[in-house]
């Protein structure tokens, strides 16, 4: 399957994240939402590696790849508990959008971190993007 598949699909599945997530947290604190999220998600992923048969190459993570993974995991945590927390108080329609501004902020950071080259067209985009955000929250 190509990148552009993955993503939509990406895309797809996260939408569900917001539907889903807002009518689960009725009731319930947004943290232990997203903790039992995660449980599920961790077996989820473990069964799928299981099943495709690349479970072991856990083990041959290096130490250096393995920081950054951690590292990215704790961002997601992060970003999960946010979102739960921003879905608890407004509605989905609302956080999404701004949610997708994490689209700025990676063009933004990969130019600076890993140095991808930032045409006007992705400068354009961004704008388009932040623009798109703010109408779509205050209509």
């Amino acid at each position: 399957m190509s990148w552009l598949i993955y993503g939509l699909l990406s895309a797809l599945f996260a939408s569900f994240v917001a539907i889903l997530g807002k009518v689960g947290i009725k009731g319930i604190d947004s943290n232990v939402a997203t903790a039992v999220r995660a449980v599920v998600m961790a077996g989820a992923t473990l069964l799928f590696i299981t099943c495709n048969g690349t479970i072991g190459q856990v083990r041959d993570i290096t130490w250096k790849p393995m920081m950054f993974i951690v590292l990215s995991g704790l961002a997601g945590a992060a970003s999960w508990m946010f979102y739960f927390g921003a879905l608890q108080q407004a509605a989905a329609s609302k956080v999404a959008p701004i949610d997708r501004l994490s689209i700025v902020f990676t063009l933004i950071l990969a130019a600076i971190f890993l140095k991808e080259k930032v045409t006007l067209g992705i400068a354009a985009g961004c704008v388009l993007i932040v623009v798109g955000s703010i109408l779509i929250v205050k209509a």
